[in-house]
């Protein structure tokens, strides 16, 4: 019996999200309540008027005009209790969309403006996670991200912090910003580190910079996930050693459309990912900087590209297969998916 994919049923669908900025992902109206409390100005005091100072429209030109968002958002999430929050609203946001695990990226060291250590970023946003955990059933990791505008040094200390948390909370670590500006090969040392400490590593990398960057990120820093990927189709050997590797790519279609990754829907690749053997997987990035959720990128896999309700099912798997998880941990995950997509009626 073919299913009908229609908004209820995606918004039922169980799933994931592996690339998720927790400072992407900040409401409006909690941005007004942290600015009242903090004593911060803004420019309007209205949670809708808000919204065009924290998301990118449509004239989106490049990834660095996404990014400049951010120096909105980071302001307010230099406290603990701010961290804490945010980090649990993102865990009450993926229940929403019945989103059942995600993994939270941030930048430690873009929340130390009022004093706080590298570790304790991440002590707070890991007991957010935790609360959310308790209260929404939603399962979560932490991934720490070196920043590519960061020295050598700055880096390897958010590698030190993370290592101390790792089994703790953190799942991996991560190498974003400016792409186009700071090619991968400035951290071999950073992320020699993360290996030498047994810290998995996922890689910005084929989104403002085409696949060489992710050949670079696979070979010499160790990703065993790439962020994006999108231009990984530029160079057919870099692809084969990809799929060869089953590495999986961590796509989040309306953001990489609004970065200019690829000029449009007509020529994002996804299809021809899946069609390829490559281990796709579906994300949101940043669901207030990009105005999305995990519920509305199906939708739009559905929409655009006519992905039908089993090819939509594999890429919610592929999700579940490329989580920085315990082999144990994944395997009751992936049992507690396809529970509900038999539910559903989508698996035999």
């Amino acid at each position: 019996m073919e299913v009908l994919v229609t908004e209820d049923w995606l918004l039922k669908l169980p799933k994931v999200d592996l690339h998720l900025h927790l400072d992407g992902s900040v409401k409006p109206e909690t941005i007004l309540e942290l600015a009242l409390h903090q004593g911060i100005d803004l420019p309007v005091y209205d949670k809708d008027q808000l919204i065009p100072h924290m998301r990118v429209n449509d004239e989106c030109s490049s990834l660095t005009e996404y990014l400049s968002k951010f120096h909105f958002t980071t302001r307010f999430l230099q406290l603990a209790e701010a961290l804490d929050r945010v980090a649990y609203e993102v865990a009450q946001q993926a229940a929403e969309h019945n989103c059942k695990y995600v993994e939270v990226r941030f930048a430690p060291q873009l929340h130390r403006d009022m004093g706080l250590t590298v570790e304790e970023t991440i002590q707070h946003v890991i007991e957010g996670l935790n609360r959310g955990r308790r209260d929404f059933g939603v399962r979560a990791g932490v991934i720490v991200i070196c920043m590519r505008h960061h020295a050598i040094e700055t880096n390897l200390e958010v590698v030190t912090a993370a290592a101390k948390f790792a089994g703790r909370g953190v799942v991996a670590v991560d190498l974003a910003g400016d792409e186009a500006s700071y090619p991968p090969e400035i951290f071999r040392d950073v992320f020699a580190e993360s290996k030498r400490l047994g810290l998995p590593i996922t890689i910005h990398a084929g989104e403002a910079a085409g696949a060489a960057n992710v050949y670079e990120a696979v070979a010499n820093l160790g990703a065993v996930r790439i962020g994006h990927g999108v231009r990984l189709r530029e160079n057919a050997s870099i692809l084969e050693l990809v799929r060869n590797r089953r590495i999986p790519l961590e796509m989040c279609p309306i953001s990489n459309i609004q970065t200019k990754a690829v000029p449009s829907w007509e020529s994002y690749p996804i299809r021809e990912y899946l069609e390829r053997g490559l281990m796709v997987t579906i994300n949101t990035d940043n669901p207030s900087v990009s105005g999305t959720n995990i519920t509305k990128e199906y939708r739009v896999l559905a929409d655009r590209f006519g992905f039908t309700a089993p090819e939509l099912v594999k890429l919610i798997m592929n999700g579940v297969e490329a989580a920085f998880l315990e082999e144990s941990d994944k395997l009751t995950l992936r049992r507690e998916m396809e529970n509900e997509l038999s539910s559903l009626g989508l698996l035999n």
